[in-house]
């Protein structure tokens, strides 16, 4: 099973575990992209629809695609109030478009996913001229001291492979992200925007998260339930929980007029 499919069978955990997004990201999309109430949007990967709903609150017609059915049951049930959202249950790459052209398309923690072959090309293709592609991740900064050199062991322990810097990091303005889309030539005038906040996570609330990324999934069982066992239990040693700091990078461009 490809690690995208893997989201699927624990789509109610993803839903009350993930971090949502800065309500300022959807407000700077929308400023930026020149939407107005009712335009079309095309979202890549909805999950259980955190991103879709900042969307629908913006009054935009929402077309959401996701390869899971339990993900998109979830999606639906939450967004059962904005008759303006609709869902599709496919890949992106598999989707054939039988719609009108799109002022936007988003994806929210789901680019990484995507074919590095279409990435690109079907989203610039699926583009009204002038339209915007907006991408955007959280990632999860390292914890601070104590538990950083805490956590650190267990890692060294359980998983080393997961020692190192999360699979977020494709988000960040060093990672691979900014440099794929600066070299594109199906995209310009790009725009960076990152947003800083923090999450108070108990044991259950940081371990419930860690279940619902897919490396973490793809652990032998055992393996990941010691991991995930001392994590807590250092975390319950911390005065019950401790303050994660995220932040959110949002990467902005526009079709090229020579697309």
């Amino acid at each position: 099973m490809e690690q995208r499919f893997t989201f699927d069978s624990i789509a109610s955990l993803y839903n009350t575990s993930r971090p949502p997004y800065p309500d300022a990201l959807f407000t700077d999309i929308t400023t930026f992209a020149g939407l107005e109430a009712k335009d079309q949007v095309l979202e890549i990967g909805c999950g259980t629809g955190q991103a879709t709903k900042g969307f629908a609150r913006q009054d935009l017609s929402v077309l959401a695609l996701d390869p899971g059915a339990e993900l998109i049951a979830v999606a639906r049930e939450r967004l059962a109030g904005f008759l303006q959202v609709q869902f599709q249950q496919t890949t992106f790459e598999a989707w054939p478009n039988d719609r009108q052209s799109f002022k936007l398309i988003a994806a929210a923690q789901s680019f990484h996913w995507v074919s590095p072959e279409l990435r690109f090309v079907k989203t610039a293709a699926l583009l009204a001229p002038g339209g915007t592609l907006a991408v955007f991740g959280n990632v999860p900064m390292p914890p601070a001291p104590p538990l950083a050199g805490i956590f650190a062991d267990i890692y060294a322990r359980h998983a080393p492979q997961l020692a190192g810097p999360p699979a977020e990091a494709w988000y960040l303005p060093e990672g691979p992200l900014a440099e794929l889309l600066r070299l594109s030539d199906h995209f310009d005038t790009q725009v960076h925007h990152r947003y800083r906040w923090s999450r108070l996570h108990t044991a259950q609330s940081y371990t419930d998260l860690l279940r619902t990324l897919s490396s973490y999934r793809l652990l032998a069982e055992d393996r990941r339930e010691a991991l995930l066992s001392e994590l807590a239990s250092a975390i319950a040693a911390q005065d019950g929980g401790f303050e994660l700091h995220y932040e959110t990078h949002l990467y902005l461009a526009k079709r090229s007029a020579a697309t």
